[in-house]
């Protein structure tokens, strides 16, 4: 199977059926010369879109009542005349055309309303992966083969989404299976499984026809929930779009867990301003810039999102806005291609947490941002990842454990591995021990106290003053015996804030020492008995942060990478095997929230003089900046690598040779 192009456009075309002359304005000739001037060598085509339509010569009746030609033949042929790839978009779940006509076929929940749009909505109904919808699907792929045959590149399945459907079906298929429809937790499961079929004979049927096809099941968000799928994809497409509903924090948490999963894959923003469909919406290059630098930097390639007007006409001016991007990526895809992450802290993804149903829960955000913000090399990864990787896990907030995490931290900290960990993490259910043995941490049940105080001792005193500071929410008592020692105290306010009794504003103000644990520390385990990482996602208070940085400085001392670089640059280190080199990306775009509803960047902000202190086994040959090639001085000692980088404008990439 061929690798992922690097210059990726995502060329949506949900084209309303009410629309007459669709297609009448495109050329051939200029859409592949638009696509070859902006550099692009791959882009996703329109086979149906979420209005149901059809946009080849086809036996269904969906077909666009609009459309006058063969439009996505057209599309592939002039492209592959030029060496462009063609994958070909199929809507899945999203189907008008169809949702009118098989209201049966429609996901309905437990009181019987259908998800999604309503009779008055301007969006869309969603269908069902358990009912004969699913043939249909299938019966489009049999004929895309049966006209295209081998200018079938790959296909992009969008919206696979299925819900805890209560249809006939659904219900059927939980009663065959021995499930309660009334059970949440096994309609959940149900529609889990129903979701891996539908997948697994897809992407079985696709294979039938061309092992080497590409395929791409989307569903707006890539977790550990894939993971019982993943063979099922040729590779990942990373859809974030950070004027959308993921914003800018999406792409780099879920990169970093996707990274480890063992297939290529590509980071999908937008040219848009705001989200998908926004005409004459275009985002600043400078943001557009930053998105697609940041997914090199990451070891992805790169998509753009972008929407054909319904006559077929192709936008110049978007591909003006692509192709100053792409030039740019062009020149350092060299530097970018089959990259290693180099990393030293596992951070292990709440989404497999029972607390947690959110895709991005606020304790992975705030440990994303206190890590990145202090330039650690970190993964994301979950319980089927090689911990012995890592010289630090961190299990933030809300982290519950099974007999069999429980036994794999164990024999992590045994070999000498270290943890990092808060609040509900390792923690029974009833709040009353914590779960890893022979530490000599005790918890107590909840703290009597919202907000507490904390008070840090001299070993986390670093950039902190010797004062008490607000926990914004509610902990957990802690206590500690034995070889356990307290790092951190937790002081009382004089009462917790009510009707019947408040002080001034705000919070209720300190009174003393309660006695509890604010942080311990057991041997190679640091413990937070407060939402520490959530707390910082949604207060932002800087000491929340130092406190964490402080701890684990003490457990494994510096970064691989230390700079002077301020807190808003972004650095990836990662190691190319095929060239023996170290690739260093450093990243300087400063999204702004200007606006009520979107953050933006509109101005690069270069830096200078920025100071690199690199772990590097051995001597290199050459430092220099790419892709300019200009060679920097540098010192090797102590196994370390120390330059200095003149200019960082934007982005810059530096390789150690």
């Amino acid at each position: 199977m061929k690798s992922l192009q690097f210059r990726q456009v995502h060329l949506d075309f949900h084209t309303s059926e009410k629309i007459i002359n669709v297609g009448e304005r495109f050329n051939s000739r200029e859409f592949v010369k638009v696509l070859k001037d902006a550099h692009v060598n791959s882009v996703t085509c329109f086979a149906k879109c979420h209005h149901g339509m059809i946009y080849y010569d086809t036996k269904f009746p969906a077909h666009h009542p609009g459309l006058s030609k063969d439009l996505l033949r057209e599309q592939i042929e002039a492209c592959h005349a030029e060496g462009i790839r063609v994958p070909i978009y199929i809507s899945v779940q999203f189907d008008e055309f169809m949702a009118k006509r098989h209201s049966e076929w429609l996901q309905l929940d437990s009181g019987g309303k259908s998800y999604g749009a309503g009779p008055f909505d301007t969006q869309w109904k969603i269908l069902c992966l358990n009912t004969p919808y699913v043939e249909y699907i299938e019966e489009q792929i049999d004929e895309i083969f049966e006209k295209f045959g081998d200018n079938v590149d790959g296909f992009f399945f969008d919206i696979i989404n299925q819900q805890q459907c209560c249809c006939k079906y659904c219900m059927e298929g939980m009663e065959r299976d021995g499930l309660n429809p009334e059970s949440i937790l096994d309609r959940k499961g149900f529609a889990a499984k129903v979701a891996e079929g539908f997948k697994k004979k897809i992407s079985a049927l696709v294979r039938s026809y061309n092992p080497n096809c590409t395929i791409f099941f989307n569903s707006g968000h890539v977790g550990p929930q894939i993971r019982k799928s993943l063979d099922c994809y040729s590779h990942l497409e990373l859809e974030s779009l950070p004027g959308g509903k993921w914003g800018y924090d999406h792409f780099p948490i879920t990169v970093a867990y996707a990274k480890n999963l063992g297939k290529e894959y590509l980071g999908m923003t937008g040219r848009f301003h705001k989200s998908w469909a926004d005409f004459g919406g275009f985002k600043n290059q400078p943001a557009l810039e930053y998105e697609c630098f940041r997914a090199l930097a990451n070891g992805a390639k790169c998509s753009i999102g972008d929407q054909l007007h319904p006559s077929g006409y192709i936008n110049k001016a978007t591909y003006d806005l692509i192709g100053s991007v792409y030039k740019k990526v062009k020149e350092r895809e060299e530097w970018c291609e089959n990259l290693v992450p180099v990393s030293q802290i596992g951070l292990y993804t709440p989404e497999t947490a029972e607390e947690s149903s959110e895709e991005l829960h606020p304790s992975i955000k705030g440990a994303y941002r206190m890590l990145s913000e202090s330039h650690f090399m970190f993964d994301i990864i979950d319980d089927k990842i090689d911990f012995g990787r890592y010289q630090l896990i961190i299990l933030p907030d809300v982290i519950t454990l099974n007999d069999s995490l429980k036994e794999k931290l164990e024999s992590y900290i045994k070999k000498g591995g270290h943890l990092l960990l808060s609040y509900k993490s390792a923690v029974s259910p009833e709040i009353n021990r914590f779960l890893l043995e022979d530490t000599g941490l005790l918890i107590l049940g909840e703290s009597e106290y919202c907000p507490n105080y904390i008070v840090a001792g001299v070993k986390l005193s670093k950039g902190i003053y010797d004062t008490e500071y607000v926990l914004y929410e509610r902990g957990l008592k802690a206590g500690y015996s034995g070889k356990a020692e307290k790092l951190a105290s937790i002081w009382n306010p004089y009462f917790n804030r009510n009707y019947k009794h408040f002080c001034s504003h705000f919070q209720t103000p300190v009174e003393k020492d309660s006695g509890d644990a604010a942080i311990v520390r057991m041997d190679n385990i640091i413990y937070f008995s407060h939402p520490i990482f959530s707390m910082y996602s949604k207060h932002g208070m800087n000491a929340y942060k130092q406190l964490v940085i402080n701890s684990i400085h003490s457990l494994i001392g510096d970064s691989i990478v230390c700079t002077n670089a301020p807190t808003t640059a972004q650095v990836n280190l990662s190691y190319q095997p095929e060239k023996d080199r170290y690739v260093l990306h450093m990243l300087h775009y400063i999204p702004e929230r200007r606006y009520d509803s979107i953050d933006t960047i509109e101005d690069i902000i270069p830096l200078y003089n920025i100071e690199l202190k690199i772990q590097i086994q051995k001597l290199p040959k050459a430092v220099y900046c790419a892709p300019e090639n200009r060679s920097l001085d540098f010192c090797y000692q102590d196994g370390k690598v120390y330059v200095k980088v003149p200019e960082v404008r934007g982005h810059q990439i530096i390789v150690i040779e």
